[in-house]
Formats: C-alpha cells, sequence, structure tokens
C-alpha cells in the first residue's frame, strides 16, 4: 500500500499538538533522545514520500519540448493536491513515536567521560 494511501486511512490531525515532555521522556529516558527518533523518523518519511510523488508523476512526464503538448494534467494536478493535503511528516513521526510504532535501539557506545 503507498504511503499516501495508508497516511489517508489514519486520522492523523493536520495540525500540531503540544505534546508532554514527561510522555516523551518516558519512551527512551531521554527527551532529546526521543526528539532525535521522531526527527529521523521524519526524514524517513519525507523521502519516502518524495520518491512516492517524484514515480508518480513521472507517470505523467512528457519528454519533448513542444509547446502543442504542454497541458494542464488534471490526475497529475490531483495527485500533487493529495500530496500537499498530507499531515506533515513530523506530525506523522510524532504520532507513530507516541503510538509506540517506531521501532528504535540505543547505540550502546563507549562512554567519553571515562
Amino acid at each position: 500500500m503507498s504511503l499516501l494511501r495508508r497516511q489517508l486511512n489514519t486520522n492523523i490531525a493536520n495540525n500540531i499538538e503540544t505534546r508532554d515532555i514527561n510522555e516523551l521522556k518516558s519512551k527512551t529516558g531521554n527527551v532529546y533522545e526521543s526528539i532525535a527518533v521522531i526527527a529521523k523518523r521524519s526524514n524517513q518519511i519525507n523521502i519516502a514520500l518524495k520518491e512516492e510523488l517524484h514515480n508518480k508523476l513521472d507517470e505523467f512526464a512528457s519528454h519533448t519540448d513542444s509547446l502543442e503538448e504542454i497541458h494542464e494534467n488534471k490526475e497529475q494536478i490531483e495527485i500533487s493536491r493529495a500530496y500537499e493535503k498530507m499531515p506533515n511528516p513530523a506530525i506523522l513521526a510524532t504520532s507513530e513515536f507516541m503510538e509506540g510504532k517506531v521501532y528504535f535501539r540505543k547505540n550502546e557506545e563507549t562512554d567519553l567521560f571515562h
């Protein structure tokens, strides 16, 4: 299932919501780690949506430079509008994180202070 269809099937608001810092902290033990996980997931969503949109729009691409062949394609416009109406990737990532749908692990590197 495409990301567009999957995101349209969820009931995620398109508005930013205030989040409880303690709730964010409880997921990883550190607020900043939680924000880093959300940011990385948001970037993954953004890249996937961008690729998906470009692949769909490439189907309509004209490889000629003739002015007669350039015209408005209603399907192409509707696809673009649907992606514009989707919630921001950061909102989607935050929602996934808070619902426990994001898999992450800590990279236990050597502590620099010891």
